[in-house]
């Protein structure tokens, strides 16, 4: 918005703010006002050059004109008062035609302000109306002095108060015209600004219904990637396992044949939970959003038991996994966040190491953060896997040993880790292999630097 001054507020507390008033209400305020103080200062003036006639019909129109002004400034009567004023003033200068002596006073000069006030308090369409009327009213006014002279007589009593009225009416019409047109242009400025704010409004408002369409449009097509996944990674193991059962009650088997179809039955049981699992923790953080409940923690004591199911799972496939961490580092995390994170992460080096591999875990702490590293002599990330690999798009991959993955694994722990103000990336080890890392902050303080 244009600055004001004081002065300028003061105005606009007389002319009428502009949530209240339109423009040409405005502009109607104040040339009432102007025109209070030009009527006041014409009473003595014609007193002092002998125009003691036109000094009373300027106090009448002062009243007038106050009392159209209090109407619709204060009444909020503004198309009624404008109608007023447009008669009232077309009346008041043809009665000053003849009082002040015709062509040769300054009425014509009145007319022609008059015609500017007109211009500036109507609206557009009745333009067509007011201005020939009083461009009518001026010819015919000359006119009819032209062929009746003896109707409009000559009330200067000398050359002298003729040039000072002239002078006078001259000046005090200049001084009108400019306050006119200064506030037109004020007012069209600052509806001009106006409008380029509301338009400005008007797109920041159409760009974030677009950034919430595009969001839905996410949203929309992440809730069918879901239910794709649901419905093409659950079908086969869930498939897998009614086949257990069915072979197990339709067939005589020995002892040895029960127990692998058995381990088998676990192992599907398992994958199917760990999807399921996975599955239902990622739509509860898209539904209701991530809650955080960051905690000082002992890394070791943190880690400890997921650690210790996570050794047994990975001897059962013949990998070793060694870990270790120093006493003495605290991290400031989620608990259940964090041994969801690490638990993903070495269970898929787990899933993607050869039996006979190998899987260590350590962790290296700052003042400011703690970065616990995931290094497994795998078979590392195919280039063509990378782009994709914390999406939703991320493709599920089997195992070394044909394990099922759901694909939302690493989606999530990266959702995890950014609601912790931490982050995870990885790098392929040259020798073969994968080694992930998962940054969380130490402090309070760290995790609001990181943010």
């Amino acid at each position: 918005m244009l600055p004001t001054s004081g002065l300028q507020k003061y105005w606009i507390r007389l002319s009428g703010d502009t949530t209240a008033f339109p423009l040409h209400a405005r502009i109607f305020h104040s040339v009432c006002i102007i025109s209070i103080f030009g009527l006041g200062y014409n009473i003595p003036f014609n007193f002092f050059v002998g125009l003691p006639t036109v000094s009373v019909v300027s106090l009448v129109m002062m009243l007038i004109v106050a009392g159209l002004y209090y109407n619709s400034r204060f009444k909020g009567n503004t198309s009624l008062s404008v109608l007023v004023t447009n008669f009232v003033g077309l009346a008041l200068f043809f009665l000053n035609y003849f009082l002040n002596s015709g062509i040769n006073g300054p009425t014509a000069l009145f007319f022609l302000l008059f015609l500017l006030i007109t211009i500036g308090i109507n609206p557009v369409n009745q333009y067509k109306i007011w201005i020939p009327f009083n461009v009518l009213i001026v010819l015919a006014l000359y006119c009819f002095e032209y062929y009746n002279p003896e109707y409009v007589p000559d009330t200067y009593d000398n050359r002298f108060n003729q040039f000072l009225d002239q002078a006078s009416a001259y000046l005090v019409i200049a001084i009108i015209a400019f306050f006119c047109m200064d506030y037109i242009r004020r007012g069209y400025e600052m509806e001009k600004q106006s409008a380029i704010e509301k338009t400005l409004a008007i797109q920041q408002k159409n760009h974030l219904i677009l950034r919430q369409n595009e969001e839905l449009e996410k949203l929309n097509a992440q809730k069918n990637k879901l239910m794709s996944i649901v419905a093409h990674d659950l079908r086969s193991p869930l498939a897998n396992i009614q086949n257990y059962l069915e072979v197990l009650g339709d067939f005589e088997l020995d002892e040895n044949q029960k127990a692998e179809i058995e381990k088998d039955l676990l192992n599907a049981t398992k994958e199917t939970l760990s999807m399921l699992s996975k599955l239902l923790a990622w739509s509860k953080s898209q539904s209701h959003g991530m809650v955080v409940n960051p905690e000082y923690m002992e890394l070791s004591g943190l880690l400890e038991s997921t650690l210790l199911l996570e050794v047994s799972a990975a001897a059962l496939k013949g990998i070793e996994l060694d870990y270790y961490f120093e006493p003495d580092h605290i991290v400031f995390a989620d608990r259940e966040m964090m041994q969801l994170v690490v638990r993903n992460f070495i269970g898929n080096a787990i899933k993607f190491t050869a039996p006979g591999g190998s899987i260590m875990v350590r962790a290296k702490c700052s003042n400011k953060e703690c970065v616990i590293s995931i290094k497994d002599t795998g078979i590392g990330i195919p280039a063509e896997r990378r782009d994709k690999l914390f999406s939703l798009n991320a493709k599920s991959t089997y195992g070394t040993k044909g394990e099922k993955g759901v694909g939302l694994g690493l989606l999530l722990c990266r959702e995890y880790m950014t609601a912790q103000n931490g982050s995870i990336w990885y790098e392929n080890v040259a020798q073969g292999g994968t080694c992930f890392y998962i940054s969380i902050p130490v402090s309070e303080d760290a995790s609001a630097m990181v943010t």
